[in-house]
């Protein structure tokens, strides 16, 4: 009988990818792998550091599992990812219930550092967080019909509130031919919705090719049969070349939907961020974008109360909001991460402050939202289909516009059984706690394709 792994994977999308790498491991070495972490003989946590909130709740996981382990449900508890490299040492001294400690550079090690830890032992892997990336290949935890594409790991950014590149390395691309046959085998597994990850997209390519190759290689996942959209997920705004955005225009997998973070619209704020670029830079690339990409959304990533920012500098950012109405804006409160240069600055508002300056931002973003989704009333958009929600009585699903897990939803009935993965235009007719609701409108066409 083959032993069993469970498997918790918390934080980002690029997180998730190194999740599906380990199980796709497990499984290949014959054990028996499960999302479900009790009866197991081992559960892997693969843990978020980035921020206060992330490690808290990566805290928090381990602490249930190791009561499930005094409880014996459960038999070792390996803990991987980003807290793992940087609590290495903390976590086996302050949470004796860990057996085994996986760095971001040790991945592709979990097979042995499983046995070792069924066999008694308690291992540390701590490996070159700057090594070239081994290729492995995955076990989907998403729903068939999408995947995350990770191109590159690790980051040479170097904002100076984040702990990142300590955590993940170097930037690193990944081989272009590897990352196309990577998505040719997604397809033939029947992902429809290919979403492109990095923790820099825009910067693909440069540490491998001597420049920029995003532009080029997002045709060519978009020229692979049965991947209907592309989408692209976190590129910095001062790299984005005119090129890229030709691309993004007129390749017709691409959704309108670009997620570019930007931290702050000030410019001693940036500066003091070391973001690249100033307001006025982002200011062009809104307007360029719009002109260039019609029906584009745009999210984007906030911190609220970094040093520095007064009144002023907080009402610079609300009144950049205001006037280019951005449609999907995660913020934050400033976290003051220990060895980030950000860490170090005179301390400027306090968390209380901090948040404050949160709810006020998330206020008038959710204003933004209203009138995007009000103009949306009487039009008709395309819908994947996500499944069916028996409370509700109706369908559920995401347009263009919405990424899993990050944005919103439309409920939708319709006359017609649907599968997941879906695709189906939907005439949008209310809203519901910020989310569309309509119905299908399923053609004759359609009908007979399904």
């Amino acid at each position: 009988m083959s032993q069993k792994i469970g498997m918790v994977s918390l934080g980002c999308a690029k997180n998730q990818v190194n999740s599906e790498q380990m199980l796709y491991q497990l499984h290949t070495a014959g054990y028996e792998i499960t999302t479900n972490v009790e009866n197991t003989d081992a559960v892997i946590v693969n843990t978020c550091g980035f921020i206060e909130s992330a490690k808290s709740e990566a805290i928090a996981e381990i602490l249930e599992l190791a009561a499930l382990k005094d409880e014996g449900k459960i038999g070792k508890i390996i803990v991987t990812g980003c807290l793992a490299q940087r609590y290495a040492d903390e976590l086996r001294t302050e949470l004796p219930e860990v057996d085994a400690v996986v760095g971001c550079g040790s991945y592709h090690e979990i097979v042995g550092v499983v046995e070792d830890t069924l066999n008694g032992e308690n291992p540390i892997a701590m490996g070159d967080i700057n090594a070239e990336l081994p290729e492995i290949s995955r076990v989907l935890t998403t729903p068939e019909y999408y995947a995350y594409l990770k191109i590159a790991e690790g980051c040479d950014n170097r904002c100076s509130y984040c702990v990142i590149p300590s955590l993940r390395g170097r930037y690193r691309s990944r081989k272009m031919e590897e990352i196309v046959a990577e998505a040719r085998e997604l397809a033939q597994m029947g992902v429809k919705e290919l979403i492109v990850v990095a923790q820099d997209t825009s910067r693909y390519g440069l540490d491998l090719y001597g420049e920029r190759k995003l532009a080029e290689l997002l045709p060519q996942l978009c020229a692979i049969g049965g991947i209907k959209w592309v989408r692209v997920h976190y590129m910095y705004p001062d790299e984005i070349s005119d090129e890229l955005i030709d691309v993004l225009a007129t390749e017709e997998k691409i959704v309108k939907y670009l997620d570019i973070p930007i931290q702050h619209a000030n410019d001693k704020i940036l500066k003091a961020m070391n973001r690249r670029g100033s307001k006025e830079v982002l200011e062009n690339l809104f307007t360029k974008l719009r002109q260039r990409i019609p029906g584009l959304v745009l999210r984007t990533s906030l911190i609220c109360g970094l040093p520095g920012e007064g009144e002023a500098e907080f009402e610079e950012l609300c009144d950049f909001l205001r006037k280019h109405r951005l449609e999907r804006v995660g913020v934050f409160a400033f976290s003051p991460e220990e060895g980030t240069p950000a860490a170090e600055m005179e301390p400027g508002c306090d968390s209380e402050e901090a948040m404050r300056r949160v709810d006020i931002i998330t206020d008038i973003q959710s204003r933004i939202m209203d009138d995007y989704n009000d103009a949306r009333m009487g039009t008709v958009m395309e819908v994947i289909c996500e499944g069916f929600d028996r409370y509700a009585e109706c369908y559920f699903g995401r347009t263009y516009a919405d990424s899993p897990d990050v944005d919103g939803k439309v409920f939708f009935t319709s006359e017609e059984k649907l599968y997941e993965g879906q695709f189906v235009n939907v005439l949008i007719t209310d809203t519901l706690d910020g989310d569309l609701v309509g119905e299908a409108q399923i053609e004759e066409e359609e009908q007979a394709e399904d």
